[in-house]
């Protein structure tokens, strides 16, 4: 019965340990997600950067699922390479044990600093805050876990029915690393099933090379998930990077597995902390792994393509339908080709907008997954455009093909940060109100739908503006900005003004309103430079700047 109670209170433990785990991904993926798939598609120009990125992103989020399915959306969309790609997953999976190394020193006394620290900041208004928070109260509960693990395994040490098992365990290697993979891939953690390990190994109930397999389970597990999870798509190439993953590791195991005999440092663990021991030889696998593969990434990533083709579906909305190469020989057709493409993005966008319409005032959940799906659309239309207009020989460009192409890649990049806006910071205020049930008054409610409303509008002017180069139509489009800004303006006065009467909700409701008028307004503002800025400059009709002349200033 004391067995028993024993392995409950271990379960717990584990279960505890993996809640911290998941607090912390969730926590940093909030708060930081964005800005890391942004920096993320930045170092992918070298494989050196590549991993240091994959590296970085995976230390920050503690999960290099997480960075995986980043680097998958911009590997899918062409953007990328799959050999950068790649690259970035052997960092990813180096980085992913940063938090082990950090863990297997005794951190526990900072257990309730960081609980506590981190409830502080959940209480916070402020979204980032929050996330904040949850990081810290999940690092919290990952070390309480942790010291409350090593509580609870010191009675096994004389457990004669557990050693026998470990040790029947220990006869069968191929067997503890499929076990300890089938665990990992159940746990969807690796960090916490290598920091069970440690806190066996730290109570002397797996043998040094024992540990070390099951620590190789773990590798191995941890790359079945975003296999099998990514399995349903319809293009076998959107599998290659999760397979080519899982493969690198597999053939990890496969060649780490028989040397564990011969490796000198596990001769001195009995000297050495175990744990510690534990820790570095994931950390040392995942290591030399990288090395082993780098300088073949480029013949692994070809068998990859042969192993999996891709498919083309002509449903897929992000797929390019006007760039065509051949246009590619006469500048004036393929500069027409890409604004046609471009031309996508403002649908994509408009879509993007009726979900935060649905999904804000109406409260359709269902929008935000479709509005997530649009925003990689507009990225990956946008990454297609420039890839194609960089194609041109700029040796055959009039001035008025340069100016157009101008014009495109203005266009796109604009569209592409308005839906940056509504992807960051719409929907998630929106899933925040969702979430919290946060009413809104009925004034406010009206506000905020006439403004999405005027958005738009000034949208579908912007794209007309963007194919005629109406110079009327653009400074139409270019005096919306500052009665977008009135708007606004007079949106937050009278906000202010129930407040005052007692109608304007709580603090959370306000602040959730006032971030929602200001982000309105920064997406209109990408509209009018999208399309209003470039066809006014080229009729010379934009001041240079809006400050007054310095001779004009009083004294």
């Amino acid at each position: 019965m004391e067995v028993l109670l024993t392995f409950l209170d271990l379960a717990g433990t584990v279960a505890l340990l993996l809640w911290g785990v998941r607090m912390v991904q969730t926590g940093v993926q909030r708060a930081f997600g964005p800005r890391l798939r942004g920096m993320l598609a930045a170092a992918l120009g070298s494989r050196p950067r590549a991993f240091l990125a994959g590296l970085g992103a995976t230390a920050i989020l503690q999960s290099s699922t997480a960075t995986g399915l980043m680097v998958t959306s911009l590997a899918a969309s062409g953007a990328v390479g799959l050999v950068p790609a790649l690259t970035v997953m052997l960092g990813a999976n180096v980085g992913s044990t940063l938090i082990v190394q950090l863990l297997s020193f005794d951190v526990s006394r900072l257990a309730p600093l960081l609980v506590l620290g981190g409830f502080l900041l959940f209480r916070r208004s402020a979204t980032q805050w929050r996330d904040l928070g949850r990081v810290g109260i999940g690092l919290g509960l990952m070390l309480m876990a942790l010291h409350q693990m090593l509580a609870v395994l010191a009675p096994l040490e004389q457990s004669p029915a557990l050693r026998a098992g470990l040790d029947a365990l220990a006869a069968q290697p191929v067997l503890a690393l499929l076990l300890a993979a089938a665990l990992t891939w159940a746990a969807h953690s690796s960090v916490a099933v290598v920091l069970l390990v440690m806190s066996l190994a730290a109570h002397g109930l797996v043998a040094p090379a024992q540990a070390c397999v099951l620590v190789l389970g773990a590798n191995l597990g941890t790359a079945i998930n975003p296999v099998l999870e990514g399995s349903g798509g319809d293009d076998p190439a959107a599998r290659r990077l999760p397979l080519g993953n899982l493969l690198a590791r597999a053939l990890g195991c496969f060649l780490a597995l028989p040397l564990l005999a011969w490796l000198e440092p596990l001769a001195a663990w009995p000297q050495s902390d175990p744990a510690r021991a534990v820790a570095n030889f994931h950390t040392a696998f995942n290591l030399l792994l990288a090395l082993l593969l780098f300088p073949v990434l480029p013949a692994y990533a070809r068998l990859l393509r042969r192993l999996l083709p891709a498919r083309v579906d002509a449903a897929d909305p992000a797929r390019p339908r006007h760039l065509d190469r051949a246009a590619l020989e006469t500048p004036v057709l393929a500069i027409g080709a890409a604004a046609r493409e471009a031309m996508r993005l403002a649908d994509a966008l408009e879509e993007m907008l009726e979900g935060v319409r649905d999904a804000l005032l109406q409260g359709d959940r269902r929008r935000i997954a479709t509005v997530r799906r649009m925003d990689d659309v507009l990225d990956r239309l946008n990454g297609a455009i420039k890839a194609y207009l960089l194609r041109l020989d700029p040796e055959a460009l009039s001035e008025a093909d340069r100016r157009r192409v101008g014009q495109i890649l203005a266009f796109a990049t604009n569209l592409e940060h308005a839906g940056d806006v509504v992807e960051r910071n719409l929907m998630p205020a929106a899933a925040r109100r969702l979430k919290r049930g946060l009413p809104f008054s009925p004034e406010g409610e009206a506000e905020l739908l006439r403004m999405t409303e005027r958005v738009r509008a000034n949208l579908r002017v912007a794209a007309s503006v963007f194919m005629t180069e109406d110079a009327r139509a653009a400074r139409h489009l270019a005096a919306e900005k500052e009665a977008f800004r009135e708007l606004e303006a007079q949106a937050v006065q009278a906000h202010f003004e129930r407040l005052r009467q007692g109608q304007g909700g709580t603090a959370e409701t306000s602040a959730l309103h006032l971030d929602l008028l200001r982000d309105l307004k920064r997406l209109n503002a990408h509209l009018v430079a999208a399309a209003a800025y470039p066809v006014l400059e080229e009729q010379g009709e934009l001041l240079p700047t809006r400050l007054r002349p310095a001779q004009d200033m009083p004294t």
